[in-house]
């Protein structure tokens, strides 16, 4: 399937809301935890291809500002195994050249995660490949809101001329400063939102839905939502005509 990309129209930034770990468990009568320690290979799958075909970066949900609210015994078993699959995955990241960051309120998880976290953004800094964001207790608004505050302050303080304050000026206030924005997102699972997921980011995002439960995503369908995506004509508010007056 990769042959029929075309490599002059790869997206630079993929955003994942890898969704639908417990429907996938309770299908095979186990407990919602068995869906989140299956959906690694997803994660793996999704970076490695991600990586061949020359994506910068990749932003995966992981989990939402929302997500706390869940059951306490699952909160425990998901930072268990955040905390175990970095710690797995560093070695792979450094022999793929491939740096992992995040995005949300870090200093919300566990110290445990936390210091896991900082270590393996250490260790693969200097990467220079693909670039994984996971967002941890994440969500749009809270993003958006810490953004006004810092920007209120620099106001109040004589640092910003409220004149001054544009759609740049805030961008570069978000967790995301400095990158792209998505052109492309993918949800799993057959919900039709974007749960508060980079709500910034997505204003000309191009979206992707599949049916397809989180664990079960594989590198093909990565590469199915991709041609998907090579298929549609981003206009931006434009018209097909000025488009092709262009190319």
């Amino acid at each position: 399937m990769k042959e029929l990309l075309d490599r002059n129209n790869i997206p630079q930034h993929i955003a994942i809301i890898m969704d639908g770990n417990g429907r996938w468990a309770q299908k095979k009568g186990a407990m919602r935890i068995f869906g989140h320690r299956n959906a690694l290979a997803a994660v793996r799958d999704s970076i490695e291809i991600c990586a061949e075909i020359g994506v910068k970066y990749l932003t995966l949900y992981a989990f939402s500002t929302e997500n706390w609210s869940r059951p306490q015994d699952e909160i425990n078993a998901l930072m268990e195994i955040l905390i175990n699959s970095i710690t797995d995955e560093v070695p792979t990241m450094m022999k793929n050249n491939i740096q992992l960051s995040s995005i949300g309120d870090i200093n919300s998880l566990p110290p445990s995660a936390q210091a896991k976290l900082k270590e393996a953004k250490e260790l693969t800094g200097k990467n220079t490949g693909l670039t994984v964001f996971l967002a941890l207790s994440y969500s749009g608004r809270w993003e958006i809101e810490n953004a006004l505050k810092e920007i209120v302050k620099k106001v109040v303080e004589g640092q910003l001329n409220i004149e001054a304050i544009d759609q740049q000026v805030i961008a570069d206030h978000l967790n995301t400063k400095g990158v792209p924005d998505p052109e492309l997102l993918i949800r799993t699972s057959g919900e039709l939102r974007i749960s508060n997921f980079l709500l910034w980011q997505l204003a000309y995002t191009e979206l992707y839905f599949t049916e397809l439960l989180w664990p079960d995503f594989r590198r093909e369908h990565l590469l199915e939502a991709v041609l998907d995506y090579q298929r549609r004509e981003r206009r931006f508010g434009k018209t097909t005509a000025q488009i092709k007056s262009k190319s």
